[in-house]
């Protein structure tokens, strides 16, 4: 990149963090203005059309102008300016950039983000977790993790997401968030090891945000994860949000608990309480004692993919769906294509519910692992179909699936892993069968509604 260039993407990066910093108390014509500044900015595209997306929404009024706001007036100063400095100017901006700048120069384009496991030690013992049968013996080294942390920056990557076992649970994790000040973490977690002095901690540095784990409200979260828990989690936020920071929910959907994590009163409860973002993961067999009847129903699939619709049109929060928003991802984001997994263990998995690998992290360079054959071929079959609303290759597509797990990946990543391809292999077969006309139906609406849009756009 020309001498020029660098100057002239550094002005605009400058500017528009500092014109974000003022706008607390902007009005809806000066957040669609920014939007025209924030466009000039990524060389990609797909990011300008969706920064046009976002000036549209702006102008339609959409609860999202609510959640801007939120994040430019009503948070911790510090906690805000590393959002808009860390996550919206170096990770999706200039970040974007980067990644593209990386693409020219080794022809590996990185992913969007990593997701790392510190350690699969755990404080509670949940029955269906996706990780239960890692072993628990070892977590990943410090200086492991700070060596991938810095090896993905130089690629442009500045969104780093922890899971475990209960990543929590490992102190050292703050003095990475320190190092690491330019980089957004994203913390998966119980809530049992929050207390006001993490509290403090967290808005001491401004650049991490939790994620807690529940299961609907009261009822649904304490059958899962013990009496009392539910109430717990509920004091944790109110810390978050009397502290000024910003936190997320995350829910695993289940046969047992759809219609609550789809409901008003559940949504409402979470936009009460302060949440930003609601990520749901859909039970996959997997992990410990694997169980077919407690994975949602195709019609539970697409009732939450309904609702997640209705949400974002009706709420100032963020909604991911890890399966139902293929649409957004233009398919499976698994194999280093967005994003990877890397255990406690260092091995790297091609996603967090894909428990099988071919190498490991403390052995090879974070860019030999992107380009090992196993993550190659993931890459060179996405999407696995064109219908975006049937994006994963265990459930949708699972003789792909059982394909890469058992002729391409080198181990299983825990004992009992390949359970999924082997014992459960025909219910699995029979569930993408059932989901298909569902997700067929949706997607065929969804082609004729976007290309009317198009049409009406062009006049």
């Amino acid at each position: 990149m020309g001498t020029y260039q660098r100057i002239k993407d550094y002005t605009l990066v400058k500017f528009a963090s500092s014109a974000l910093l003022l706008l607390g108390s902007a009005s809806n014509e000066q957040l669609t203005k920014l939007s025209y500044l924030a466009e000039l900015i990524p060389y990609k595209e797909s990011y300008k059309e969706k920064i046009r997306w976002i000036r549209e929404l702006f102008r339609q009024g959409h609860p999202g102008l609510q959640l801007a706001r939120r994040v430019l007036k009503e948070i911790n100063p510090l906690h805000r300016n590393k959002i808009i400095q860390n996550f919206i100017i170096n990770q999706l901006l200039a970040g974007t950039n980067k990644r593209k700048e990386f693409e020219q120069r080794t022809g590996t384009y990185p992913p969007d983000a990593l997701l790392i496991s510190p350690t699969m030690r755990c404080d509670l013992n949940c029955y269906g977790c996706y990780a239960g049968y890692y072993s628990r013996d070892k977590d990943l080294p410090l200086e492991v993790i700070d060596r991938v942390i810095t090896e993905g920056k130089e690629m442009g990557i500045y969104l780093i997401l922890f899971t475990g076992g209960e990543p929590f649970l490992r102190k050292d994790l703050f003095s990475l968030f320190k190092k690491h000040e330019d980089v957004s973490f994203h913390i998966y977690t119980n809530g049992r090891q929050i207390d006001q002095e993490m509290v403090d901690k967290l808005a001491a540095l401004g650049n991490a945000i939790p994620a807690i784990s529940l299961e609907g409200l009261e009822e649904q979260t304490d059958k899962r994860r013990g009496k009392g828990h539910f109430q717990h989690c509920v004091e944790v936020m109110d810390m978050l949000r009397k502290a000024g920071l910003f936190f997320a929910v995350s829910t695993t959907q289940t046969r047992e608990n759809t219609e609550v994590l789809g409901s008003d009163e559940f949504v409402d409860f979470l936009v009460e309480k302060g949440c930003i973002l609601m990520w749901n993961f859909h039970y996959v067999p997997i992990g410990k004692i694997p169980d077919m009847e407690l994975m949602s129903t195709p019609e539970q699939r697409n009732y939450m993919r309904e609702r997640f619709k209705h949400f974002r049109a009706t709420q100032p929060m963020l909604f991911v769906d890890f399966w139902n928003d293929g649409h957004l991802t233009n398919g499976c984001i698994a194999g280093g294509r967005k994003y990877l997994h890397i255990t406690a263990s260092g091995d790297v998995e091609p996603c967090v519910f894909c428990h099988f690998a071919s190498d490991n992290i403390k052995e090879k360079t974070l860019l030999e692992t992107l380009n090992s054959p196993l993550f190659k071929e993931i890459r060179s079959r996405q999407p696995w179909t064109d219908n975006h609303f049937r994006p994963c290759m265990l459930i949708d597509e699972p003789a792909q699936g059982r394909d890469i797990a058992l002729n391409h990946a080198c181990r299983f990543t825990h004992p009992d892993a390949e359970v999924l391809f082997t014992e459960l292999a025909n219910q699995i077969d029979q569930y993408s069968q059932q989901f298909k006309p569902l997700a067929d139906a949706a997607w065929e609406e969804y082609q004729f509604n976007k290309n009317n849009k198009y049409k009406a756009a062009a006049g």
